[in-house]
């Protein structure tokens, strides 16, 4: 028991269990999109044919009103977040591996990869381009910003992490 709970308490066992949880919500974050299909896809229209901003002239032009090139985008979205899913769940599964092999560099690299891919989906892509460049802080009933953020910030933690020095890092 005692071995576990160092394992766990240790940066490293710590780096594991948040990865694992990025992995899993992205993972969720994924299915419920491929699965649900339409609900996430009416909040991407809306979203890119700003409809519900305050429709400043200013900003209009940068509408997306084709359905093709929002559910385009749409589907790009659920690639992305599949794709950050699988890197995730890699991540966590050679971070789990090293615990007994002590290859935590390439283990540390792919986990990276995975969480500042969903920080770039989450931070460029929803806050970003959704935010500020479509207006979607604009909008009351398509505003996704907070959630946004808080996707972000659950990937951010366990990245500042992955990064902080450790003896065992460079162990392998």
């Amino acid at each position: 028991m005692n071995k576990l709970i160092d394992k766990l308490g240790s940066l490293q066992g710590i780096v594991t269990v948040l990865t694992g949880t990025v992995a899993a919500y992205i993972s969720l974050v994924a299915i419920g999109n491929i699965t649900d299909f339409d609900s996430n896809q009416a909040f991407v229209h809306h979203v890119l044919e700003m409809d519900t901003t305050f429709n400043d002239p200013d900003v209009m032009w940068r509408a997306i009103e084709s359905d093709t090139l929002q559910d385009i985008g749409y589907i790009g979205i659920i690639a992305f977040e599949t794709l950050t899913a699988l890197v995730c769940i890699w991540g966590t599964v050679l971070l789990i591996k090293a615990f007994k092999s002590g290859a935590w560099g390439h283990a540390r690299k792919v986990s990276s990869l995975g969480i500042l891919m969903m920080l770039f989906l989450f931070g460029f892509g929803f806050i970003a381009v959704g935010g500020e460049y479509f207006s979607m802080w604009q909008s009351d009933t398509w505003n996704g910003l907070s959630a946004a953020i808080r996707n972000f910030t659950l990937g951010a933690i366990p990245l500042i992490l992955l990064q902080l020095p450790n003896k065992a890092w460079d162990d392998d």
